[in-house]
């Protein structure tokens, strides 16, 4: 089995087993994963959906 690289949506950092990121389906979309890392959730950083561009956190 071949695992995929996670990288975070906002600084492009791979985050494969860091403790406190997150994945989570696009709100918007429900079609597209988005990665977070645990720093770009403490400073709200922006993400995009590549399926859908919608942006967040609002």
């Amino acid at each position: 089995m071949v695992e995929k690289e996670l990288i975070c949506n906002s600084c492009k950092t791979k985050i494969t087993n860091v403790k406190g990121s997150v994945i989570f389906k696009c709100p918007s979309c429900l079609d597209n994963n988005i990665v977070r890392c645990l720093h770009c959730k403490q400073i709200s950083a922006k993400y995009e959906c590549s399926n859908c561009k919608y942006s967040g956190p609002n």
